[in-house]
């Protein structure tokens, strides 16, 4: 039987973990030598408030803004692995299934808590339900919009992000909102079109 609360002990220790998610830069921003750049925190912060503001039909804002709020937890385990880290996607989704279950273990294996942390971060991966493939759409408008933003204030070209994002879009919201974000980049002569 699953219990539904986790101990003190437990909490203050997940939670200090947790602190990695606030204290670790974002691979891709540090890569670029972007100045006080991100934290994981800070990314996964504004993917919840997109999840609560995005008025989406068809899917549960809680079970998003609870996706993005787990999506990236394993980060404070095995850090920010992207695709120029040189680590294949098999590794690393090795590497994010043994820190979720360090994880489960911390938070206690019986609890619903730590079963829920799990179901969030398999469906997410999975990205097989609405919420999860706009949670995934939030992932990439997040990174833009946070490009974006790195390029007005320090006048940086850091279109290989939008390249990177361009076409992937798989929701009308997370296509709506890169067509926004990409014509107001482009509307200030930050960097060539690229097609949302």
């Amino acid at each position: 039987m699953l219990t539904n609360r986790v101990s003190a002990s437990q909490a203050i220790d997940f939670l200090h973990l947790a602190q990695n998610l606030k204290i670790t830069k974002r691979t891709g921003w540090v890569r670029c030598n972007v100045k006080g750049s991100e934290s994981i925190a800070d990314h996964m912060y504004r993917m919840s408030l997109m999840s609560l503001i995005c008025g989406a039909e068809g899917v549960s804002t809680d079970r998003c803004i609870k996706l993005s709020i787990v999506h990236d937890v394993a980060e404070a385990i095995v850090g920010d692995i992207t695709p120029t880290c040189g680590i294949s996607k098999e590794k690393k989704a090795q590497l994010e299934a043994d820190a979720i279950e360090d994880i489960q273990k911390l938070l206690g294996a019986g609890s619903s808590v730590a079963a829920e942390v799990k179901e969030l971060f398999e469906e997410y991966e999975a990205g097989q339900t609405p919420e999860a493939l706009l949670v995934k759409d939030f992932d990439k408008l997040e990174m833009i919009l946070q490009a974006s933003e790195y390029e007005a204030a320090q006048g940086m070209d850091l279109k290989e992000f939008f390249a990177s994002t361009a076409g992937k879009f798989k929701t009308d919201i997370g296509k709506a909102w890169a067509a926004e974000i990409v014509a107001r980049r482009e509307a200030k002569g930050e960097g060539i079109s690229l097609q949302a």
